[in-house]
């Protein structure tokens, strides 16, 4: 049996549950973390934003707090759920400033990245 890649399941082997819809994320703007071989990124990461996170996001180079309108993209703030690239949020934990995640909302493409162990110790309480 071979397996999809891209099937649409969570971590846990599940199905996806989508991420946000407002602000709408995802590489497909879906809602969801769903991946192909185009998202060269592996924006497969559920992440709840902080403060913290956001800061440090912008001073390694991409900032998600600034609006850019041109992008219809209204910025990041603090509590907004958005799927990260799956090595950003490994490059945040190796820094010491990962943002929780919802497990459920994270694709099972983040596995070839980043270790469940990891992503487990980073998911929001039950």
């Amino acid at each position: 049996m071979v397996l999809d890649k891209y099937a649409s399941l969570n971590v846990l082997g599940e199905a996806l549950a989508p991420c946000s819809f407002d602000p709408l994320t995802g590489f497909f703007r879906d809602g969801h973390c769903n991946t192909c071989a185009e998202d060269q990124g592996s924006h497969t990461v559920c992440a709840i934003m902080t403060a913290e996170f956001l800061a440090w996001s912008k001073y390694v180079g991409n900032d998600l707090s600034t609006p850019r309108p041109e992008y219809g993209f209204a910025g990041l703030q603090p509590g907004d759920t958005w799927c990260l690239c799956a090595g950003r949020f490994l490059q945040a934990v190796d820094e010491g400033c990962a943002p929780r995640i919802n497990l459920d909302a994270t694709h099972q493409s983040a596995l070839e990245i980043v270790a469940l162990e990891i992503l487990v110790r980073h998911a929001l309480p039950e």
